[in-house]
C-alpha cells in the first residue's frame, strides 16, 4: 500500500507554515505555533486519530488570531487532501460522537471531493477560552473542510 503523507508549506503576508501528515501513523505529534489552545487543540487532534502531525507555524498574531488559525486549517487541509491520494480503499463516509464532561460532540465526514461545511456550536459564540476567540473553531473548520475537499458537519451541544 503507498504511504499515505503529505508535506506542504504555505507562506502569506501574514503567515509561515510547515506542515506534514502521515494518515497510517501512531498519533504522534511535533505542534509549535503561537497559539498556546491551538497547540493543544492540534495536539489532541494527532493523539485521537493516529495521524502523525507535525505543525511549525507563525504568524501576525500581535494582530490577532485568525490567520494563523485559518492558514492552518488550509495547509492542514490541503495536506489530508493530498496524503489521501485516490482514495482507493478507505471508507468515504465516517462519524464519531464524544461526550466529554459538559459537553457532547458530534462530526461526521463524506470524503466526496466536495466541500460543504455545516458547522453548529451556539456556547462557542462570542466567547473566548482564557484568551482564544472561539469563533475562530467555525474558521479553522471551514478551512480545514474546503481545502480537503471534504463534507463536514460538525454539531456542539
Amino acid at each position: 500500500m503507498k504511504k499515505r503523507t503529505a508535506s506542504k508549506h504555505r507562506v502569506t503576508k501574514e503567515t509561515d507554515i510547515n506542515l506534514s501528515v502521515n494518515l497510517d501513523g501512531q498519533g504522534r505529534y511535533d505542534v509549535e505555533t503561537t497559539i498556546p489552545f491551538l497547540n493543544h487543540m492540534l495536539e489532541l487532534f494527532s493523539k485521537h486519530s493516529l495521524i502523525d502531525l507535525k505543525v511549525k507555524a507563525k504568524g501576525d498574531t500581535h494582530i490577532d488570531n485568525h490567520h494563523l488559525v485559518e492558514d492552518i486549517g488550509i495547509t492542514l487541509g490541503l495536506a489530508i487532501n493530498e496524503a489521501l491520494g485516490d482514495k482507493k480503499g478507505i471508507q468515504r463516509y465516517g462519524f464519531f460522537l464524544l461526550p466529554m464532561d459538559e459537553s457532547l460532540s458530534y462530526v461526521a465526514i463524506d470524503l466526496s471531493g466536495r466541500a460543504w461545511i455545516e458547522y453548529d456550536a451556539p456556547h462557542f459564540k462570542k466567547d473566548y477560552w482564557k484568551t482564544f476567540d472561539l469563533d475562530l473553531v467555525e474558521d479553522f473548520f471551514q478551512a480545514l473542510g474546503s481545502a480537503a475537499r471534504m463534507n463536514l458537519h460538525i454539531k456542539l451541544m
